[in-house]
């Protein structure tokens, strides 16, 4: 991740707080300035659930060729 302190939010956190954040800035009542840092701090919460749900998506897939490959092994070493 990129060294910041969003590193140590796990996806659940972050995507509580990217909730939140879009709750806030949807119901208004804020100023340009409060509406900017909303905005921004959404972008950095959607970067850190997107890297959590690559991450998942890379062990999965990990996980599945490496399922796939089993059988394959153990067709081969009956034959």
């Amino acid at each position: 991740m990129s060294g910041n302190v969003d590193e140590a939010l796990g996806y659940e956190q972050a995507r509580d707080e990217l909730i939140e954040v879009v709750r806030r800035l949807e119901a208004g009542g804020t100023t340009l300035e409060e509406s900017l840092a909303l905005w921004e701090r959404g972008e950095e919460l959607a970067k850190v659930c997107r890297r959590w749900l690559e991450g998942a998506r890379a062990r999965l897939d990990a996980a599945l060729a490496e399922g796939a490959a089993e059988p394959a092994e153990a067709g081969a070493d009956q034959e």
